[in-house]
């Protein structure tokens, strides 16, 4: 089994200089990721409806949801603006978190959250909680905790040596705020790759069947603010990510 430090040099040692040169690295990881993550939120989702999104432009006589086509597409969307950020290496920002939101959310949003006044890419208007401890910071205070938050990541000294701690951090308080009515966990899995890439590490797929695991470490960041079990997952999860990958790459290697 690959180690995490092998997958990081493997990524490091690719050749990628253009926005066709990270697509390229990421062909088989975009569905992957874009399946698991809906997947963990909607049960509906299917691998061969998001393969067909990805790679075909649409679904052929579709009958499933709307909603869950909608959420696909949008995590194309999301996949292509985030490649373009990465690659133009632009920051952080208030206005990235809500342009990524929107863009994830776009046309999701229920009749329910609709009426209360809630939209994509704008701050929760109301209090939702998240987790068992029933987090969540009250819509007057989201705005501030979010800048605060890339403030924090912005102006911390990050090395290799701890780029995978502040991506754990950057996840954990980003759920732990809640900041929108919905999406929080679609967005705030983009956004850790996001912070990735720009960082020089691979991105990773957070796996359904992981689900449990990773709302346990979410869960104990909530409590008692210990981001190791965060840290932990998010390793583990990127080595088995990249593992077939870095397979094939031995296997040339080694011919």
């Amino acid at each position: 089994m690959s180690s995490y430090r092998e997958t990081v040099r493997y990524w490091q040692g690719l050749d990628i200089k253009t926005e066709a040169d990270l697509e390229a690295h990421l062909s088989s990881f975009k569905v992957l990721f874009a399946y698991n993550s809906n997947k963990i939120e909607n049960s509906s989702t299917t691998y061969e409806d998001t393969y067909e999104v990805f790679e075909r432009g649409g679904v052929s006589n579709y009958t499933g949801d709307v909603r869950t086509l909608t959420e696909i597409q949008n995590q194309k969307a999301a996949y292509l603006w985030t490649v373009r950020a990465v690659m133009a290496k632009e920051p952080i920002t208030e206005g990235a978190v809500l342009e990524l939101h929107r863009i994830i959310t776009e046309g999701t949003y229920d009749e329910r959250r609709t009426e209360r006044g809630e939209r994509p890419g704008s701050y929760k208007r109301h209090h939702y909680v998240v987790g068992k401890d029933e987090t969540g910071a009250a819509p007057e205070t989201v705005a501030e905790e979010i800048r605060e938050l890339l403030g924090e990541v912005a102006s911390a000294d990050i090395g290799p040596a701890n780029v995978l701690t502040a991506a754990a951090y950057l996840h954990a308080k980003f759920e732990n705020i809640h900041p929108f009515a919905d999406g929080n966990g679609r967005t705030g899995r983009v956004l850790t790759n996001y912070f990735l890439m720009s960082n020089g590490h691979p991105p990773l797929t957070v796996f359904d069947e992981d689900r449990i695991a990773y709302y346990q470490a979410l869960d104990a960041f909530h409590a008692a603010q210990d981001i190791e079990p965060l840290r932990t997952f998010i390793e583990r999860q990127t080595v088995k990510t990249w593992e077939k990958t870095l397979e094939r790459a031995k296997e040339r290697d080694g011919a």
